[in-house]
């Protein structure tokens, strides 16, 4: 669990680093909603090419490489690594073509956004910055170097922030706020920013070199594999995830291909435009904040589970699979109650400038909770070995999610978008949940897995609302909402322990959980 909450932090840290720039951009006169529609329109495509050139990279190399240090074949480690920055450079290189040379012509008969050009010019050098620097993240966590990783993926974020900040500014004030050259400019630092990452990187690399060097001369067994075996065993692991996350992004592409083209048939192409920016600009960037807190599970999970699975102590891996997903629906149920009942004053709070789209993000709050469950069981399964189930779940749900938006975005508007993701986020979870239950027999109370908690997050969301309409006349509406949402979660922590939710032996699993339940039962007994 400590290992969980330094990924936890650091994923949050992250997610609050690029809402800054989100608000900013959102807030920002001549950005706006429809700069958000060109600026996130050709991030899509982007993190489409990314995924299939990048994702899946670190775990595949990291893996291979780290089975070679165990044994002590650091000399097939580095030509591991050195096929790995070949193979994926190229790859990066020609996806990073595509998009500069075809970016026109995606833009105009895919997106049909013709804004988008430029920011997809600008994105197009980061796909083979990225491949790049995947290979090495892999490489270092295979040599048990997480930090460096950690590290560059922090000051990626953080370069972005400032870069975005710095060049869409410079831009306004010599463009007289032209929201374009905007958009391009904010793409523009994402890739400047991924520079910098790689820099990092490769910099770190030189400075390790000569030791490097000395442990490939220094081994002396090495078992070396040809070309063509490395290349089918980092693919071996690296396109099952890569699927995976490829068919994730793929509800948001469709979004992109689908939102604006079917809304332009009943509305000015402006105002489609300015619909698909709220969505995505803002909805889809609230949305995705609860996954942060919850993603550090997933990634904890993978390793846990193969160790247990290997051991062949099926009840540890059950106890820590049960216990993942508890606290996930501890985490994402008061999220998604609190979202589609603060949603108006969130956007509110977030971007004075432009808070439409409360509505939106009310309805595409309920998908949270189905989301981070799915996150937590797809590292469960992971762990177990089943790394094609999540790929098909995540197919299915992306063919559901298309043929919605094709039906029901011309009925309803962009609702009909939103409600496909979530009926798309409800089909991956319920065949990644049975495949789960089928795999180890599992079974879960619905007293403590959904009653309860359901409990508590109502009791949280009355004790906020009504903190909220007493202190309404009385405290200025931006410290209102923050000062609800605290003694709200106050509320729901108190009322976790109180029902029982947690066992006594999983509140131990909690960093400081001794003293936390220690506490609570000497002022309880106090109480009593």
């Amino acid at each position: 669990m400590e290992g969980v909450i330094v990924l936890m932090l650091s994923q949050v840290v992250i997610k609050i680093v690029g809402l800054i720039y989100k608000i900013y951009l959102t807030n920002r006169e001549g950005f706006g909603d429809r700069g958000n529609a060109i600026y996130s329109s050709a991030f899509q495509i982007y993190a489409l090419f990314l995924t299939i050139s990048s994702i899946g990279v670190p775990n595949a190399i990291s893996k291979l490489v780290s089975s070679k240090v165990a044994v002590g074949d650091n000399k097939e480690a580095y030509r591991i690594f050195k096929i790995a920055f070949a193979m994926f450079g190229l790859l990066g290189f020609v996806g990073s073509s595509i998009l500069f040379f075809g970016a026109e012509y995606i833009a105009n008969n895919y997106l049909q956004i013709p804004e988008a050009k430029l920011t997809i010019l600008a994105l197009s050098p980061s796909v083979f910055l990225v491949s790049i620097a995947s290979v090495l993240r892999g490489y270092f966590n295979g040599k048990e170097n997480i930090s460096v990783t950690a590290n560059s993926q922090s000051l990626e974020q953080i370069f972005k922030t400032i870069f975005t900040i710095l060049l869409v500014e410079q831009i306004a004030s010599i463009s007289s706020k032209n929201t374009i050259l905007m958009a391009g400019a904010a793409t523009l630092a994402t890739t400047l920013a991924t520079l910098f990452s790689l820099i990092y990187l490769y910099r770190y690399f030189i400075k390790i070199k000569r030791e490097v060097w000395k442990e490939v001369i220094a081994s002396k067994k090495q078992k070396k594999d040809s070309v063509i075996k490395i290349i089918r065993s980092i693919l071996a692991v690296s396109v099952p995830i890569a699927l995976c996350a490829l068919f994730s992004v793929t509800t948001k592409t469709i979004d992109a291909l689908t939102v604006v083209r079917s809304l332009k048939n009943f509305m000015r192409e402006e105002e489609a435009t300015l619909q698909y920016g709220i969505l995505s600009g803002k909805v889809d960037t609230l949305i995705t904040l609860p996954f942060s807190f919850n993603i550090a599970f997933a990634t904890a999970l993978v390793p846990t589970i193969s160790a247990a699975i290997a051991k062949k102590e099926i009840y540890i891996a059950k106890k820590r699979i049960e216990f993942s997903i508890l606290v996930t629906i501890l985490i994402g149920l008061p999220c998604t109650i609190c979202m589609c009942m603060f949603s108006n004053q969130i956007l509110d709070l977030l971007f004075p400038n432009a808070s439409s789209g409360g509505e939106m993000l009310a309805l595409s709050a309920c998908s949270i909770i189905f989301v981070v469950l799915t996150q937590t069981i797809n590292g469960a399964l992971q762990g177990l070995g089943k790394v094609n189930v999540p790929v098909i779940a995540f197919a299915f749900g992306a063919i559901i999610k298309l043929i919605f938006n094709i039906v029901l975005i011309p009925i309803i508007g962009i609702k009909g978008a939103i409600i496909s993701s979530i009926i798309s986020h409800i089909i991956s979870f319920i065949i990644c949940f049975i495949s789960l239950k089928r795999n180890l027999q599992m079974t879960f109370k619905i007293n403590k897995f959904f009653i309860k908690p359901l409990i508590s997050s109502i009791g949280m969301l009355l004790c906020s609302y009504f903190t909220y309409i007493e202190l309404y006349l009385f405290v200025p509406k931006k410290i209102l909402l923050i000062t609800s949402l605290l003694i709200g979660i106050i509320v729901y922590v108190i009322l976790i322990l109180i029902l029982k939710i947690l066992s006594k032996e999983e509140i131990f699993m909690i960093p400081y959980g001794q003293k936390i339940y220690k506490k609570f039962k000497k002022n309880k007994n106090k109480i009593g």
